[in-house]
């Protein structure tokens, strides 16, 4: 098999349900066993290698919902992700059980659920992979690494500015509006859509079915139900309790950003 170039960009997550298979992408080859698992840039050439036998699960996955959860993605194309213990573990086991269950059919509270499980393991999982060393790794590229881990790391803090990711991260406020000048979207833009993303979720997780809308806006760093409101409905075309009630009559989801799973067997 090899890469295509797609629109909209995507990655492909490999992992391997039986057997052994190798991927190699950049002049790297990563070598998989069961439970194993690795990336490849969908945009560039790329190789998958599998015996008679092998069974893999591929998932697709929108490169800009990536970016939000991995940064420098591209630099982690056909490494190795071991399934030996911690979130790597953990990632394969969610990944494994998903594709077992969603054939016998998944609401779409469920899925919003475990779509975002996924994207929050596989990047819990690529933080602990070094990468500023890499030759090919900017130190612009380095310093967005930094930026973007404290941003998860403190999303819900309603304090959280350009100027305090500055300070925390030793760089000036300026540099941090430049970071993400290449994107479409301004850093403080960037913190309100994973908000509102995360809102979102929560507002259809059969868990937060007993809390209010402004008790989940507050866990998620607004400090005004006004203010929350507006840009909820900004974002999402609605108001937070109009997307709330969806749940009960949206239909399954299907393409878009939402990763693509299929299995596939021994090439």
């Amino acid at each position: 098999m090899s890469g295509a170039r797609m629109y909209p960009p995507r990655f492909f997550l490999y992992l391997v349900f039986a057997g052994e298979g190798a991927v190699h992408q950049d002049g790297r080859e990563a070598g998989l066993y069961g439970g194993d698992f690795t990336l490849c840039d969908g945009t560039r050439p790329y190789e998958v290698g599998c015996p008679r036998g092998t069974r893999m699960l591929v998932v697709g996955i929108c490169a800009a919902k990536l970016r939000r959860h991995v940064a420098c993605p591209e630099l982690l194309a056909a490494h190795a992700m071991r399934a030996a213990g911690g979130v790597g573990t953990l990632l394969s086991d969610l990944l494994r059980g998903y594709w077992c269950d969603c054939r016998h059919g998944l609401g779409a509270g469920a899925i919003e659920q475990v779509a975002a499980a996924i994207l929050a393991l596989l990047g819990a999982a690529y933080a602990q992979v070094p990468r500023a060393h890499d030759g090919r790794c900017s130190r612009g590229a380095a310093h967005r690494i930094r930026v973007l881990n404290y941003i998860h790391a403190h999303l819900y803090d309603s304090d959280l500015t350009p100027a305090r990711i500055a300070v925390a991260c030793r760089i000036t406020a300026r540099y941090v509006h430049y970071l993400f000048s290449s994107d479409r979207e301004t850093v403080a833009r960037y913190i309100l859509r994973r908000r509102l993303e995360a809102c979102s979720e929560a507002l259809l997780a059969d868990s937060q079915r007993g809390r209010t809308v402004t008790a989940i806006a507050f866990d998620h760093g607004f400090n005004s139900a006004t203010h929350f409101g507006r840009v909820f409905r900004a974002y999402f075309g609605m108001t937070p309790r109009d997307y709330r009630a969806r749940a009960d009559v949206a239909p399954q989801p299907a393409g878009g950003d939402r990763a693509a799973a299929e299995p596939r067997r021994g090439c």
